[in-house]
């Protein structure tokens, strides 16, 4: 019968690590008068650690009265202990550490390359995204940027900007991001801000690269124009001009046309004269997740009705506008004449019935508005649903009738 005793190893390795008997390596860690040896043996290193087995491998590895002698000034001795505690027996507790050791951590499991001490960070970083996310955003994507083991939690902290980016652009430490941090948050259709009010962080973020320069641009000399123009160039073409109304664009934009393209100012000049609609070569707005003011339906109800307005089979958490509530039955009364009164004449309208006593709901799309003409309207667009169960959206069943294409942005409830 077989027979394991793992804790009882795990306990002996970690007194083998506390009485040092029959080192062989001597680790020094930290910097200056911080600087501390501690003792390890080569073997259990290069288990546990690829680092370690490759630069234990080499010929030429710095050895002094028969000891491996490896130099780690850029880890604190405090944290490497910490992992040479794990290396040996398994053991760590992250809840005894702060965000900014935590994050540390992780980098030096990276350097060692202790792929299992790299999951268990990485899972702990996923259990409390959003802790470490309100108290250090800066710190967390520059920590898993451009880190090749690093990719997923890259993407979730990535999409977590991008469903709340004011904790990261009202962040104190926003002005320090990395410059290719910003340009890759700027890349993103999803990043849920309004085009002027990221153009606002992208000009503070500017400034703070270059603190000498005054705030005014009609202050500023040939030289200083010149290192503003260098700053904001790699950002200027990932900004939707073309969505900034007219009258942000000229106070908050206009003035600092000297650090932008000619062709730009004069592109959007002639496209508020004209108020014309953005050429097919234009950028859609930013993608955003929609606030629902609703009782009957969430946010993923939301999605699927907004995509199949636009008869489309991927559903997409992300629309590119708002529903806006006009009607509830239960706040504006339950008949047909404070329907009317509140949805006829109001464009495309989306109506949504929830049946008492049940998660059952259906309802329908109408392209075209509502009236009290008592006259029939052909369109192809507009379709009929069901949810068997409200919080089974697999339960769901569409049917199109035909019209005109039309975008709905109305929501009206009800509860029968």
């Amino acid at each position: 019968m077989p027979f394991e005793c793992p804790q009882e190893v795990a306990d002996d390795l970690e007194k083998l690590l506390e009485n040092n008997e029959d080192y062989d390596v001597i680790i020094y860690t930290g910097e200056n008068e911080n600087v501390k040896g501690i003792r390890a043996h080569s073997n259990i290193l290069r288990i546990r650690s690829q680092n370690f087995c490759a630069e234990l491998s080499k010929d030429y590895l710095e050895k002094k009265d028969g000891k491996f002698i490896f130099r780690k000034p850029n880890i604190p001795t405090r944290l490497f202990e910490i992992i040479l505690r794990f290396i040996y027996c398994g053991k760590i507790d992250l809840e005894k550490l702060q965000e900014t050791e935590i994050l540390k951590l992780l980098l030096i499991a990276n350097e060692l390359n202790i792929p299992t001490l790299i999951n268990h960070i990485q899972e702990y970083l996923v259990k409390h995204q959003d802790e470490f996310f309100q108290k250090n955003p800066v710190g967390v994507l520059e920590t898993v940027y451009q880190k090749e083991n690093f990719s997923d939690i890259l993407n979730l902290f990535l999409k977590k900007v991008c469903e709340e980016p004011e904790i990261l652009f009202n962040s104190d430490k926003f002005i320090s991001l990395k410059q290719s941090l910003l340009e890759l948050l700027l890349k993103r259709d999803d990043l849920s801000l309004d085009e002027i009010v990221i153009w606002d962080n992208l000009i503070k973020w500017c400034f703070a690269q270059n603190s000498s320069i005054s705030q005014d641009p009609t202050q500023w000399n040939n030289d200083e124009v010149t290192i503003m123009e260098r700053t904001i160039h790699k950002f200027v073409s990932l900004i939707r001009f073309y969505h900034i109304s007219m009258e942000s664009f000229v106070t908050k934009v206009y003035p600092f046309k000297v650090i932008l393209p000619e062709n730009l100012i004069n592109d959007m000049l002639l496209f508020y004269a004209k108020n014309d609609q953005p050429n097919e070569d234009k950028r859609p707005p930013r993608q955003s997740k929609c606030i629902v003011d609703s009782v009957i339906i969430n946010q993923n109800h939301i999605a699927i009705f907004a995509n199949w307005i636009y008869r489309k089979v991927n559903i997409s958490e992300y629309i590119h506008y708002n529903f806006h509530l006009l009607y509830r039955a239960s706040r504006d009364g339950n008949t047909s004449k404070a329907f009317h009164e509140k949805c006829d004449n109001k464009g495309a309208t989306l109506v949504v019935i929830k049946i008492t006593d049940s998660d059952q709901i259906v309802g329908g799309y109408n392209p075209l508005s509502w009236d009290c003409s008592n006259t029939r309207k052909p369109t192809y667009d507009s379709f009929i649903f069901s949810f068997t169960n409200k919080n089974n959206l697999h339960s769901a069943k569409i049917s199109y009738s035909n019209g005109v294409r039309a975008v709905g942005q109305y929501l009206v409830e009800v509860v029968i």
